[in-house]
């Protein structure tokens, strides 16, 4: 009876742990992805600098959930890694080479003369295209990845939807908002209004691409419209999207309050929503409508061995994180010579 328990529960539990490094993946670093991709729009090269000043500090700690979450994966849910890999390799491949330029450009920026603006399109063009690419991956998990006896049997262009495209563009808006929040609790006078004024644009584009995407969703893949308009369930799910409406009204009247964080803090309210709406269409699969939880997950040796690294690493690397945040928790300010920093309150 215990084991068979086990079996059941154990599989659940690191499924959680699997969407907690990704959800915090998503709100963390979307938030220096959303500054990247509102880089080019900044009017000035010293507003610029501060962007690039303010996340500085965490952008590299806020990766490091996007190699948990992969490894995670590998180890705890082999079958799904195996499927998921091939799947959306070219989107991954190129994910990561963005990735790649942005951490160049964080660096070479700073000492660049002539070529500074290869850096900024370096680092703009790769927060677009990582973000993009991460948009084509869940509208390829949204649709569903062909499976033919525990083997991905697409082609490499097999992630390419409309919906992912559409995805990809509301992450963009998404994640553009999420730096605008940032930026605004972040930065003071020309910097911190230009922040206020593409928020709204950005709040736009993430409010109709949310509503499109759900749309869209619902006409094309049958299984979500049944999960989220059939009874009893449409009566359980209602308050997501009435929520998600109460959060984004929340957001456009609070764009120019006085509270700084007010719109950073509610946009991540808002994709911690999104990603509610997303694990209710996809449960219980690791695969969508291919492998299920329990049947993609190790055998409980192997989930056994890797709670004792879990128990270890995540505190560590949270506990990093949060020291990080706290230490640069001020206002960023511009410094002549190179860029300025949160400045650590007294």
């Amino acid at each position: 009876m215990i084991a068979q328990l086990l079996a059941e529960h154990v599989p659940l539990l690191f499924a959680a742990v699997a969407v907690f490094c990704v959800t915090v993946y998503v709100l963390a670093d979307g938030l220096d992805l959303g500054v990247g991709i509102l880089f080019l729009a900044a009017p000035r090269d010293e507003d610029r600098d501060l962007m690039m000043a303010s996340i500085e500090p965490v952008w590299d700690g806020n990766e490091t959930w996007l190699v948990a979450g992969g490894t995670l994966l590998l180890a705890a849910f082999p079958a799904g890694y195996y499927v998921l890999l091939p799947a959306f390799y070219l989107p991954i491949v190129f994910m990561l080479f963005a990735l790649i330029f942005r951490g160049v450009a964080f660096g070479f920026r700073l000492q660049a003369k002539r070529f500074r603006l290869v850096w900024d399109l370096a680092f703009a063009g790769g927060s677009l295209l990582a973000t993009f690419c991460q948009g084509l991956i869940l509208g390829g998990l949204i649709n569903g990845v062909p499976v033919e006896n525990g083997m991905f049997s697409g082609g490499p262009f097999s992630f390419l939807s409309i919906l992912g495209v559409l995805c990809g563009v509301g992450l963009v808006g998404g994640y553009a908002l999420i730096g605008a929040g940032w930026l605004i609790w972040k930065t003071t006078d020309f910097t911190q209004i230009f922040a206020r004024e593409i928020a709204h644009a950005a709040l736009i584009l993430t409010t109709a691409m949310m509503a499109l995407v759900s749309a869209w969703s619902a006409w094309s893949v049958p299984e979500v419209a049944e999960r989220w308009f059939t009874l009893p369930n449409l009566l359980f799910l209602a308050p997501i999207p009435i929520i998600t409406a109460g959060v984004i009204l929340a957001i456009w009247r609070g764009l120019w309050g006085t509270w700084d964080p007010r719109t950073f803090l509610l946009s991540l309210v808002l994709f911690a929503l999104g990603l509610v709406g997303l694990i209710v269409s996809l449960w219980p699969y690791v695969v969508p409508r291919s492998i299920t939880v329990w049947d993609g997950a190790s055998d409980p040796q192997t989930l056994h061995f890797i709670s004792y690294g879990l128990f270890i690493i995540l505190p560590i690397v949270l506990a990093y994180q949060a020291h990080a945040y706290w230490v640069f928790r001020g206002k960023t300010v511009h410094h002549a010579g190179g860029y300025g920093g949160g400045e650590a309150q007294p």
